[in-house]
């Protein structure tokens, strides 16, 4: 499973005027704050009047079709609803659906307008009003106006996934001011750093089109939007193609500039990754990132590489690794015990994992912070000791006195270390489960300690049963269950396992929406990112310390804490990282000279069609 990724963000210069309230009736303080974008902390990189983004090509030239293997979601879709549960949505639905504001991709927490034109906004943040672009439009020509931002807001609220209803939980109301202005206000006592963010990153939805369409039904009716992009052809199951809406509103701004370059975008689905590969082989597809380590180390080298037409390429990522893990859900009785889900944690061998099946490729994952510096390490002390200790009675001592929590190394043998098998089963007998004649573990009431791994990707298998192996091997009645994205996708939007594989992306400034990841109230909202059903007071409570930072440094500190907290409450067994993008593409493209620290940069791409025609000369493509 993989979340939706958070765009990119900024730390550099809040440009913006400040004027007096004479100058603004719309608030009571004596000063509010007038600009063409906005930052968590700091200042913006790029000042009012800026022309482009510089990691893009302000003179790329446009056409073409980029195409991409369906991966993220599933191996189908039936919806074309991005913002409910029901239905498996296509790939690519956020091209059809423009926001407020857009991230940058070199800032980690910087925001510009996109509809809106620019913001006011008091220092306290308390509310925020959004003056819209009077040109914007949905695809079918209709005005976008502020009753439609109220509208999006209200139902997204209410109606949408839970992860809206979890980050707009503090944002109190939306109302129109007028036609092109629209104020939103935050609740009392709420944390405001983020939210202007927030509402900003809400995909303007057309209210005179939900007049007459459930919002809340899953469709294959392509919507209508406001983004550059609309649908342009549907096949479920096997692909989905976008293409550039000739009457796009939002050409030329300074925002989109160098992006959209291409006429279609496509994805393209297949029954497996292998059937995949051998697609790209043939060209059925141009672009593809490659999540397994074995392709990557020994699957390119077909004639396509050897000659040149497919470029094989690693791009650095900057953004954190990735939480991919073997989820524990902690909502099972079962799972309560920390010392069960500490023995769990032993019985993985990554180091043989690592070195038989990825070629020694990936390092280990130890924080949920990977691969920045919001990553726990060592001891506490400083501000995050004087934090930690607020919380002293309700954590363990082992969160004061121990480094963070790193997974032990174990054998680059099949066999797991010894000591990791003595010291998981020591951990099991005092947690209660204690091995019978017939070799399994049970509890004083006599219930085995059984473990249902939970999957749908066949390939992820080499990797599960292996563990499956060592679990059986200390007397836990585990087993590996696969079943089919539907039934994947249901169940875990029921929290309907023990183990499950998952690997969610979190934000390079944490806000609000992490409560949807480890906050108690997504542990029990159906279909909400909290895998391993985290509902815990002092995790609730750094939490909102977080999204209250003043300061990113102050925010780092937060996090390191956090994230120490969660190491020590053993919630997942942590599997591997990267900290670079693998990819493949046939030679067709162009390329900015400047790749973006915070996104994989394709977005900006072009296609060639000199390069294109050469391939063609060649007999390489059709």
């Amino acid at each position: 499973m993989t979340a939706p990724v958070p765009r990119p963000r900024g730390l550099a210069p809040l440009v913006g005027a400040i004027v007096s309230l004479c100058a603004s009736p719309l608030a009571a303080q004596t000063d509010v704050i007038v600009s063409h974008g906005i930052s968590a902390f700091g200042d913006l990189k790029y000042p009012e009047g800026f022309p482009h983004f510089e990691y893009v090509n302000p003179d790329a030239p446009r056409g073409g079709t980029m195409s991409f293997r369906g991966v993220l979601a599933s191996r189908t879709f039936d919806s074309l609803n991005l913002f409910i549960l029901k239905g498996e949505p296509a790939q690519g639905l956020e091209l059809v659906h423009d926001t407020l504001l857009t991230r940058s991709a070199d800032e980690p927490d910087a925001a510009y307008g996109l509809i809106a034109e620019s913001m006011e906004y008091p220092p306290d943040r308390s509310w925020i009003v959004f003056n819209l672009r009077p040109e914007a439009r949905f695809s079918d020509g209709e005005p976008l106006t502020s009753e439609d931002v109220v509208f999006t807001f209200e139902t997204l609220k209410t109606q949408g996934r839970p992860q809206y209803r979890i980050a707009l939980a503090d944002v109190e109301s939306a109302r129109a001011l007028g036609p092109h202005s629209v104020r939103f206000d935050f609740a009392p006592g709420a944390s405001t750093r983020d939210l202007p963010m927030v509402v900003g990153d809400l995909e303007i939805l057309p209210a005179h089109y939900y007049a007459e369409v459930p919002f809340d039904t899953s469709t294959l009716e392509p919507p209508v939007s406001s983004g550059a992009y609309v649908v342009s052809d549907v096949s479920p199951g096997r692909n989905i193609t976008y293409c550039r809406s000739r009457d796009y509103w939002g050409e030329g701004l300074a925002v989109n500039v160098g992006t959209h370059n291409f006429d279609c975008v496509r994805y393209e689905y297949f029954a497996d990754s292998t059937a995949a590969f051998e697609a790209l082989k043939a060209g059925a597809y141009l672009f593809h990132e490659e999540f397994s380590s074995a392709i990557w180390a020994q699957g390119y080298d077909f004639p396509a590489v050897e000659r040149g037409w497919v470029i094989r390429d690693e791009l650095r990522d900057e953004r954190p690794s990735g939480t991919q893990g073997f989820w524990l859900n902690l909502r099972r009785e079962k799972m309560q015990d920390p010392r069960l889900r500490e023995a769990l944690g032993l019985l993985f061998n990554f180091e043989w994992t690592n070195a038989t099946l990825f070629h020694g490729l990936y390092t280990r994952t130890d924080s949920f912070w990977e691969n920045t510096t919001m990553q726990a390490e060592g001891v506490p002390e400083g501000d995050e000791l004087a934090l930690l200790d607020e919380f002293r009675d309700a954590l363990p001592p082992d969160v004061f006195e121990a480094p963070a929590h790193v997974p032990p190394i174990s054998s680059t043998s099949q066999q797991l270390d010894r000591t990791a098998l003595r010291e998981a089963s020591r951990l099991l007998e005092e947690a209660g489960w204690t091995v019978g004649t017939d070799g399994l573990r049970r509890n004083a009431q006599g219930e085995t300690l059984s473990l249902e791994i939970l999957d749908d990707n066949p390939s992820f298998e080499r990797v599960i049963l292996p563990y499956v192996a060592n679990l059986r091997r200390v007397g836990i009645d585990a087993r590996y269950e696969l079943v089919d994205p539907a039934q994947m996708q249901q169940r875990q939007e029921d929290f309907d396992y023990d183990v499950t594989p998952g690997r969610l992306v979190l934000s390079l400034t944490p806000s609000a929406s992490i409560r949807s990841v480890f906050g108690t109230s997504g542990a029990q909202a159906p279909g909400s990112l909290n895998l391993a059903g985290v509902a815990d007071p002092v995790v609730d409570a750094l939490i909102d310390r977080i999204v209250a930072s003043e300061s990113r440094a102050e925010m780092e500190t937060r996090v390191r804490a956090l994230d120490r907290v969660l190491r020590a409450k053993h919630i997942w067994v942590p599997n591997w990282h990267k900290g670079a993008h693998w990819i493949a593409y046939w030679d067709v493209f162009g390329r900015p000279d400047i790749q973006p620290p915070y996104a994989r940069g394709d977005a900006y791409w072009w296609f060639d069609e000199d390069r294109y025609e050469a391939l063609q000369a060649q007999g390489a493509l059709r």
